[in-house]
């Protein structure tokens, strides 16, 4: 059974995000927990948060579906963990000799989908 949770605009680069869902990917759930509660980045902690509301999410649909009843929540494993960009504000820095500089200020959605087998 699967079971997911997803993080819809936070102010960060995708690339930077995925520096550490790859740290997590493929991982017991409690394991990864550990490994982002080390990690001193901002994006470890929107990862941790997510991964916290998963196991969250897995335990309230086994309590509370009966298709989810032989969910085993002890073991759940990280199945998928991606950083996908959201919307990118355009802002323009005003330059030398009358011109203007990009400022592109990124956003990404993080989903992080667990499985029990």
């Amino acid at each position: 059974m699967r079971v997911q949770a997803i993080y819809k605009n936070f102010r960060m680069s995708p690339q930077k995000m995925r520096e550490m869902v790859r740290q997590i990917q493929g991982l017991p759930a409690l394991q990864a927990q550990a490994v982002l509660a080390v990690v001193p980045r901002k994006s470890a902690r929107v990862v941790a948060k997510t991964l916290k509301s998963a196991i969250a999410n897995a335990h309230d649909l086994k309590a509370n579906n009966k298709d989810y009843a032989e969910l085993d929540t002890d073991n759940l494993v990280v199945l998928e963990a991606v950083a996908g960009a959201a919307s990118t504000y355009k802002r323009f820095q005003p330059k030398a000799r009358g011109s203007a500089g990009p400022i592109l200020k990124r956003g990404c959605h993080v989903r992080i989908v667990l499985s029990d087998g």
